[in-house]
């Protein structure tokens, strides 16, 4: 592929770092009220359950394809595309009162998620290269990128739940809007409303400040040949790569991880304020909170990397940190008092610090072990195992008995994930060593 026109590291960073926070702050305004929208529309519990599920198996079957359609027809436009269907979803997850125009706009998220993925990150991995060569630093942009990432998601938490609250302190306020609109705008609407809005920008933001080398155009028949071979190159570099699928498998135990706060944790904050609702506010904060320490995680990323002396042991490091964070949640599960509560808040705030602090790392030796053609396919490959890994875990959490044993289902797949990274690095794959044998001796090919 050739490289995209030469762009100063320091601002492909600025736009990057633009694309990150305007992407995920509208699906951080979702996570607040999206539940407490559809219950309010009528759905039972058991039809929000399935509108997630439409969500999670629409970006699973689509994450590979799209990841491939990114490194044949390029970031750019796939980006536009992603934040348009967003933009449709939240529209209509925001507007619709029946069955139908909800599962539709869970179809849409869910597309516009696996387009997503990657092609932001593989655009400023192929210009910083394209400007420093194969030995750039990858890092630092990296690390920078994720915090953005999770400072958006945290702000849109906490302005997705402030908002309608908000409203309601206006008198008669909720009433007027639900009467001018003939029900459609409610209070929760407003965060959804404003997401969209935000994504309009984001399409915008991604048309006029990616610059990408011209393409030859794309006939449908070459997209349905190029896509798949460019997918199966991709599952063939994990299969083969030793680092690439240590990334891989670290992907799953995090997915696994993560899923099984999101299941537990929400039950655990209405059983420690006493009523749903109080914990639904308590659940909120500790999602800003954790957003906030993987922010920190990832701000701090280089600096792990630099004092545990490799891009490697940093991964270890900050998975393993993941890991006594969950352990800590299943040992606090079954306690009360202040002590408990503080020290299960301190796991929780370690899951996502050292989930924070391993992901940059891990990315850097993924970028350098895969080559750009294939970039795009490979970060989707890293998504898919999340995803999978994830719901693989809800579902066995879910069937377990209330207590310790449910959290050491996310404890054991992070710890897991560490011990990865207790090995000795592979040999680089074919590809990637070619792509790097100019910029450094043959051997030396351990992240830095």
């Amino acid at each position: 592929m050739t490289p995209p026109p030469s762009d100063p590291p320091a601002a492909a960073l600025r736009r990057y770092v633009g694309l990150c926070a305007l992407f995920w702050l509208p699906l951080g305004l979702t996570i607040a009220p999206l539940i407490l929208l559809f219950t309010g529309r009528g759905l039972s519990m058991a039809a929000v359950a399935g509108l997630f599920a439409v969500h999670s198996v629409t970006a699973a079957a689509l994450e590979l394809p799209t990841g491939g359609l990114s490194d044949v027809l390029g970031r750019r436009a796939v980006l536009a595309t992603a934040g348009l269907l967003n933009l449709a979803a939240l529209t209509l997850l925001a507007l619709g009162t029946a069955l139908w125009p909800l599962v539709l706009g869970m179809v849409l998220m869910g597309t516009g998620r696996a387009l997503s993925s990657g092609p932001a990150e593989a655009w400023y991995v192929d210009t910083v290269r394209a400007h420093s060569g194969p030995g750039a630093d990858l890092r630092t942009g990296l690390a920078r990128g994720s915090a953005v990432t999770s400072a958006a998601l945290a702000a849109g938490t906490l302005l997705g739940g402030a908002l309608p609250w908000l409203t309601g302190l206006v008198p008669g306020l909720g009433a007027r809007l639900r009467e001018a609109t003939a029900g459609l705008v409610v209070p929760l609407s407003l965060p959804l409303l404003m997401g969209a809005a935000v994504e309009a920008a984001f399409v915008l933001y991604a048309v006029v400040s990616l610059p990408e080398p011209p393409r030859t155009r794309a006939t449908a028949r070459q997209v349905l040949r190029d896509v798949p071979a460019t997918v199966a190159g991709g599952l063939r570099l994990g299969g083969r790569d030793a680092l690439v699928r240590r990334v891989f498998l670290s992907a799953a135990a995090a997915g696994g991880a993560v899923a099984t706060l999101e299941l537990l944790t929400p039950g655990r904050a209405a059983l420690l304020t006493g009523t749903p609702e109080s914990g639904a506010v308590l659940f909120a904060a500790l999602a800003c909170a954790g957003f906030l320490c993987a922010a920190l995680g990832s701000h701090l990323a280089p600096l792990a990397a630099r004092l545990a002396g490799s891009g490697e042991r940093a991964v270890l490091l900050g998975l393993g940190t993941g890991a006594s964070g969950v352990l800590l949640l299943g040992a606090t599960s079954a306690a009360t008092g202040a002590v408990a509560a503080v020290a299960a808040a301190t796991g929780y705030g370690l899951v996502y610090l050292g989930l924070g602090a391993a992901g940059p790392s891990e990315n850097d030796v993924l970028h350098r072990r895969v080559p750009d053609r294939g970039r795009a396919t490979a970060l989707s490959v890293q998504s898919l195992a999340a995803q999978l890994a994830g719901a693989l875990a809800g579902l066995t959490v879910g069937h377990l008995p209330p207590g310790p044993v449910p959290w050491l289902v996310g404890g054991a797949a992070l710890l897991t994930g560490a011990l990865l990274w207790t090995r000795r690095p592979g040999r680089p794959a074919p590809a990637a060593a070619k792509q790097e044998a100019s910029a450094e001796p043959s051997g030396s090919l351990t992240p830095r």
